[in-house]
């Protein structure tokens, strides 16, 4: 008999709010607690797994779990060839190479011979030798940070978000070596063996990210605005052009870029568009 499809999510971590809160926004609904190893999906025939965000590439590549919500630095530094089956929007980051203010290093080449601490030395060892880079990779677990003051290395590798921890300790950036986010990944054998039952995940949950991504825009505009409209707000393949009872206005509703709202909100209203309304979309499948 064979068993219920497992996705392994963090049990802890700067991942794991967002990861519960993700499967939540797509419909999955399952009992959270701190104390809890695994539970039942109640809706879906999915059990989760919480694990350490750092186990979940390994779980998954053995077999304990099916899928897996992780990092892509972890994926790296855990050196496993896993499909990723959808990037997810958030937990953003770098692994950055960083040196003291005086260090008269200015690009990551000229870190050869040097001593570089990180918690990521798989990943980092990795990458430096893909460029040709030969340098001391020094494991550190905590306090990365402070290794160059500690004299423990010249350079350190580390993950930032905004940077501010590096600059606070007299460290510039010199590198960006890897962009991660968080990633959903597969088992080859669970996606060759239960494609439909994974399909079902990853379109779940890519209809999430995708609404995240987007808003939907309805607004009012004289019908022979709709020309100008148009080519501002092109939607997904076109816009709908709804008539109303004033047979010379029209509806006018699209999709579009999140990003892209505070500036087409100006250049809609000189078009001629008024009673605009922006509204979230929970799902969205292209």
């Amino acid at each position: 008999m064979t068993r219920t499809m497992r996705l392994a999510i963090p049990n802890k971590g700067r991942l794991r709010d967002t990861t519960s809160s993700l499967l939540s926004d797509a419909g999955l609904e399952f009992e959270k607690s701190d104390r809890t190893l695994s539970v039942s999906v109640r809706n879906v025939d999915l059990d989760l797994l919480f694990v350490r965000t750092e186990d979940i590439a390994e779980l998954v590549s053995d077999g304990t779990a099916d899928l897996g919500i992780t990092g892509q630095d972890l994926l790296a530094e855990n050196g496993v060839d896993l499909p990723v089956l959808a990037e997810l929007g958030f937990g953003h980051c770098r692994l950055v190479a960083a040196v003291p203010k005086a260090s008269p290093a200015e690009k990551l080449e000229d870190l050869a011979g040097a001593r570089v601490a990180t918690a990521h030395p798989n990943a980092t060892r990795r990458i430096f030798e893909e460029r040709g880079i030969d340098a001391d990779i020094v494991t550190l677990r905590g306090s990365v940070e402070v290794a160059p003051k500690l004299g423990v290395a010249d350079a350190i590798v580390d993950l930032v978000s905004t940077g501010s921890t590096m600059l606070v300790n007299g460290l510039r950036q010199l590198d960006t070596i890897l962009v991660s986010q968080a990633v959903l990944i597969g088992s080859q054998a669970s996606l060759e063996a239960r494609s439909a039952e994974a399909d079902a995940v990853v379109t779940a949950l890519t209809a999430v990210t995708e609404g995240r991504r987007k808003r939907y825009l309805l607004l009012n505009a004289p019908a022979s605005s709709v020309g100008a409209i148009q080519r501002i707000i092109p939607g997904m393949g076109a816009p709908t052009v709804v008539p109303l009872a004033d047979d010379t206005m029209v509806a006018v509703h699209s999709v579009v870029d999140a990003g892209s709202i505070w500036n087409l909100l100006p250049d809609l209203k000189a078009a001629g568009a008024r009673d605009i309304l922006v509204l979230r979309i929970e799902q969205l499948i292209p």
